[in-house]
């Protein structure tokens, strides 16, 4: 009897969860309500859409989301082959055309044999096996039905997403390129400020009016993407040891650092278009003009995105889900993706990932992998399924905290971080010989 799997929602997780099944020559209908309706964060009508940053974040294996995303180059992720396909520059981290990393997913997605695309709101839970991963904007009716199946994962919180500037507009007699600690190439440009230029514009980004944003609460956002205003908020110079910092870079106009610095991100392969790194933000788009225009360098910013909040909603999954990403009362149904508590584009990438494998697996009759906590992938997947604090629990990006420790010494971080992965790789390619996968 051939088999089927249902998956909802065409996002980076729903996606590399149908690659991962029909390489393994299971059929999968893949539901995305794009193009016939849209989130308010989604303009595109391509799979897999990058709704905030279009960075991966750090390709060295000295971090975890460096070891995680060579986890996954590793088991034929489609995600990570499109990314890495799609790079623009950014130093040390992997970051994307994301109009050219879109479409090539889409493009591998609509021609593979084994996967066949429906594409409308789904607003009821089908029969049969199904991986919901319908992501942190979940349609309205296809989220009550998620609430009335697992009645204790009423969690919400509001994500944002960071301004995107012209190139052409910035002011480059104040600013400079270079990368953090001179780490791979002068890929960013950065907006310096001197210690009055920071306090007038602490002052009155603290005080600017925000968007209406229905049920926000500053207590519950994850701390990860938390908006710029909510963290100047904090102290006067919360900002300059977060988004602003501006250690490690060296002004060549003076050979020293500067009192707070803006970093700015390439954000398409052109180089035309830059973000604001770290200004997730909901302001009103007017009060970002004025703001953000008060940083030297951005005085004559021509704003092509501004800054816009919207619903993140994730499980409680430590007590609904196991390890496989399954729900625990009805085991045909699993989840993937932001809705299940990873945080970030690689996280979700990897959750979708394994819930591909482990179903496949379970459905052709062959022995689960069980990815260990010695690795990343499986590592999350622990973690999200038990391994955090019953009824505290908050969205989580990877990170050594959560992988098994060496259980011996090595003396600096980032020798034992490399170490880490080292020890992580090693193992996986050991999976990856006796699982046959």
């Amino acid at each position: 009897m051939e088999q089927l799997v249902t998956v909802i929602g065409a996002g980076l997780a729903g996606c590399e969860c149908a690659w991962q099944l029909a390489q393994r020559g299971i059929k999968v209908r893949l539901c995305e309500m794009k193009p016939h309706k849209k989130t308010p964060a989604h303009v595109s009508n391509d799979f897999a859409e990058l709704v905030c940053s279009n960075s991966f974040r750090g390709d060295d294996l000295s971090n975890a989301v460096g070891l995680l995303k060579e986890e996954l180059r590793r088991l034929d992720s489609l995600i990570m082959k499109c990314a890495d396909a799609n790079r623009v520059p950014a130093g040390g981290a992997l970051a994307v055309d994301r109009e050219g990393y879109a479409r090539m997913v889409t493009e591998h997605i609509r021609k593979h044999p084994n996967i066949s695309l429906v594409e409308e709101e789904i607003t009821e839970i089908p029969e049969g096996e199904v991986v919901i991963a319908s992501g942190p904007l979940t349609s309205d009716a296809l989220a009550e039905k998620i609430a009335e199946l697992c009645p204790d994962s009423d969690l919400h919180f509001y994500d944002a997403a960071a301004p995107i500037v012209m190139l052409e507009s910035i002011d480059m007699e104040s600013a400079f390129y270079a990368s953090r600690y001179d780490k791979g190439t002068a890929d960013y440009i950065n907006c310096p400020m001197d210690k009055e230029e920071y306090l007038a514009f602490w002052r009155e980004l603290c005080s600017a009016e925000e968007a209406a944003v229905h049920g926000f609460d500053d207590g519950g956002v994850f701390e990860g993407c938390m908006p710029v205003e909510v963290m100047a908020r904090r102290g006067e110079d919360t900002l300059r040891f977060g988004p602003l910092k501006p250690v490690g870079l060296i002004d060549p106009r003076n050979g020293k650092e500067n009192y707070a610095v803006v970093q700015l991100r390439r954000d398409n392969a052109e180089g035309t278009i830059y973000n604001i790194v770290g200004f997730q933000t909901h302001l009103r788009f007017p009060e970002q003009k004025r703001v953000f225009s008060m940083i030297p360098a951005l005085k004559n910013a021509e704003f092509v995105r501004y800054g816009v909040m919207h619903r993140n909603t994730y499980l409680n999954s430590p007590t609904l889900l196991d390890r496989y990403y399954r729900l625990k009362n009805e085991p045909r149904i699993s989840f993937a993706g932001q809705m299940t508590g990873v945080e970030g584009y690689v996280e979700s990438c990897a959750s979708g990932l394994l819930v591909g494998i482990e179903t496949a697996r379970r459905l052709l009759g062959e022995e689960a992998v069980d990815f260990p906590q010695e690795t990343a992938v499986g590592a999350l997947g622990l973690y999200v399924s038990g391994g955090s604090v019953s009824g505290n629990f908050q969205p989580m990006n990877i990170n050594f905290g959560i992988i098994t420790p060496l259980g011996y010494r090595v003396k600096g971080k980032r020798n034992k971080n490399a170490e880490i992965s080292k020890r992580s790789l090693e193992i996986l390619e050991k999976i990856r010989e006796e699982k046959k996968i």
